[in-house]
């Protein structure tokens, strides 16, 4: 069968597997599905698994995008008294700092 054959819902639906959700860690759909598939059941779990929010920005940008499609994955899960966290820097370093290489 061509690919002008198939039909633009499964061209959307094996394109959607390799849609990054957490840019940072470069997470993708596909790889959080297969975490929950493996027995994944809560959003902590989720995290420690495919290091979905442990980027740079700490989940500011993909944490409410993960929760919100695990719930959806997984409606039996539990839900955590506490969210995904952030966690921010103690204090900005510039470059030229880690370039100096000397105590901060």
């Amino acid at each position: 069968m061509s690919k002008r054959a198939t039909g633009r819902s499964e061209t959307v639906e094996s394109a959607s597997g390799h849609l990054l959700v957490c840019r940072c860690e470069e997470v993708s759909i596909a790889q959080m599905e297969q975490a929950c598939r493996m027995g994944v059941d809560t959003v902590r779990q989720l995290k420690m698994a495919t290091r979905v929010t442990m980027g740079a920005c700490q989940g500011r940008v993909c944490r409410q995008l993960v929760e919100s499609w695990f719930y959806n994955q997984v409606p039996a899960a539990r839900r955590e008294a506490e969210l995904l966290s952030q966690r921010p820097p103690v204090r900005p370093v510039t470059f030229g700092q880690l370039a100096e290489g000397g105590s901060l």
